[in-house]
């Protein structure tokens, strides 16, 4: 953790103390309230990565991680929803593109919130969402199998491949219309509050203005790949919650404090990697990192449920809560190479 805490990293530890945490359990199994994502929008955190010069903190990449860890440690489905937001700013922020300077400002300073609906692209070669050019912009027609904070977010970061095998990002309204069709809300082990649905495009026109970035797929791969190599704050910020438990049960502390001092040091060494100047190098030392700390997560929710003891079956346990919202981080993200490291360490771990 930061030695002298950055002002936003205490405005989000105030923000879990005093209205996240206390409501978890009943947001988790009745819903995300309007005021959960109003307060996060008020704190500034939206913009915590946003440049100064269009209202937002300009905050280092370490305020970043750590603001995401104290949420995710507070409120799985508040932070889900709200961490959609933040790489459709850092995408605007490095764009030359019109788009711009119509949606920076408003996103780094929380007057629109954002969601985004490209995972489905790490499929290629097959094409859930598909791009055609069309005259003055841009049609997309396929399925988007998840899209997080449906009803809760203004403005959405979608999307499609072409003929070609070019990806194109494009911002669109986050709103049922007649070439857009959401799912019902899906009930989820883990971060229904966060309302998920799936997408049904149907000629779905974009402007060109609206274009953020157009790419080969072949580039975007070699970006995302070491990207989704490192450990996710929000692994770091669950498995903590988790050993605060242990903390309050006077049986459990040794184990807390003998996993609290190996997930440091994995945590230490995974940002100290995601920090590398050259993201494509230790893609291997950044896969082992981010399986040993879901190692340790899950090794922390698990003690959490075990000091509980039959009382964690309750929906209404914190304990339970933070497991499932482990299960949930296992597949956030799961690309092949990750997949398969994860896979690989389980393998070895019981043979």
């Amino acid at each position: 953790m930061t030695t002298t805490p950055h002002p936003l990293v205490t405005r989000a530890r105030h923000l879990a103390r005093e209205l996240l945490l206390p409501h978890a359990e009943r947001v988790d199994q009745e819903g995300l309230p309007p005021g959960h994502l109003a307060a996060v929008r008020e704190s500034g955190l939206l913009g915590v990565s946003a440049p100064e010069a269009y209202g937002g903190a300009g905050a280092p990449d370490a305020v970043a991680r750590e603001v995401q860890e104290i949420l995710a440690g507070a409120c799985g489905s508040t932070w889900f929803v709200q961490t959609q937001h933040h790489t459709p700013v850092r995408l605007l922020a490095r764009s030359e593109l019109p788009v711009r300077e119509r949606l920076l400002r408003p996103l780094a300073s929380g007057e629109l919130m954002a969601g985004i609906a490209y995972a489905h692209v790490r499929a290629f070669p097959r094409v859930p969402v598909r791009a055609t050019a069309e005259r003055g912009g841009w049609r997309f027609d396929g399925t988007v199998p998840w899209y997080t904070g449906w009803g809760l977010n203004d403005v959405m970061l979608l999307a499609g491949v072409t003929e070609a095998a070019e990806l194109v990002f494009a911002f669109t309204e986050a709103r049922e219309q007649p070439e857009l069709r959401a799912s019902p809300p899906m009930r989820l082990a883990a971060l229904t509050a966060a309302r998920t649905v799936s997408l049904e495009l149907d000629g779905l026109r974009v402007p060109e203005e609206s274009v953020v970035l157009r790419t080969p797929q072949e580039r975007f791969a070699l970006v995302d790949i070491p990207r989704s190599a490192n450990a996710s704050p929000a692994v770091f910020g669950v498995a903590y919650a988790a050993l605060r438990l242990l903390d309050d049960n006077p049986g459990a502390r040794e184990t807390a404090q003998a996993l609290r001092g190996r997930l440091d040091e994995v945590r230490r060494r995974a940002y100290a990697l995601a920090d590398h100047p050259v993201p494509q190098e230790h893609i291997e030392e950044r896969l082992e990192l981010r399986t040993r700390a879901f190692d340790l997560m899950r090794a922390a929710t698990t003690a959490a449920v075990v000091a509980g003891g039959g009382r964690t079956m309750s929906l209404d346990s914190p304990a339970q809560r933070r497991a499932r919202e482990g299960m949930f981080l296992l597949i956030q993200g799961l690309t092949a190479p990750v997949r398969d490291a994860q896979l690989a360490a389980l393998t070895q771990t019981y043979t």
